[in-house]
């Protein structure tokens, strides 16, 4: 029996402290200096099971490519009106940060409450596809469990009911 409740005490004392840890912004990461958009691409999906990607075909050879790729986002309008509407659905939702907004791109930071990990979300309306390319990105761990398509999904839902 008292080893039962040594390993209960010991689950409490491990959770308490990886709460605390995010709390203080330990699980929050760095952001990536190469965000944005390069010749026509946003960032590549990362190389673990974190991201996706409306681009993610663009690189043959990554290894996430497939389990990456999501579809860009269908215009509402045009392509600054759809950006002022993925700009409006960003601001209500209070786990968001808009990091930089402009007509053609935007990027935001998602942190979670709990645990305070923080995503970073891209939009570029691609003139020459006529749809807005997607990005969305766990900074830290190697699984998202699928936050991110979900998220983008969700956004895709309610631009489409906007």
């Amino acid at each position: 029996m008292q080893i039962i409740k040594w390993i209960a005490t010991a689950c409490v004392a491990i959770a308490s402290l990886a709460l605390l840890a995010g709390q203080l912004g330990l699980f929050a990461g760095t952001p990536p200096g190469d965000l944005g958009v390069r010749a026509g691409k946003l960032k590549r999906p990362s190389d673990t099971a974190n991201s996706v990607s409306s681009q993610a075909l663009l690189w043959p050879d990554h290894r996430q490519r497939d389990a990456a790729q999501i579809a860009p986002l269908a215009l509402r309008g045009d392509g600054p009106t759809t950006m002022a509407k993925l700009s409006a659905l960003l601001q209500a939702d209070p786990d968001v940060i808009i990091v930089d907004s402009r007509v053609d791109y935007l990027r935001a930071q998602y942190t979670t409450r709990l645990m305070k990990f923080v995503d970073d979300v891209e939009f570029w309306f691609d003139p020459v596809q006529g749809v807005v390319q997607v990005r969305s990105a766990s900074r830290v761990g190697s699984n998202d469990f699928g936050v991110n398509r979900r998220r983008i999904e969700g956004l895709r839902d309610k631009l489409a009911s906007s």
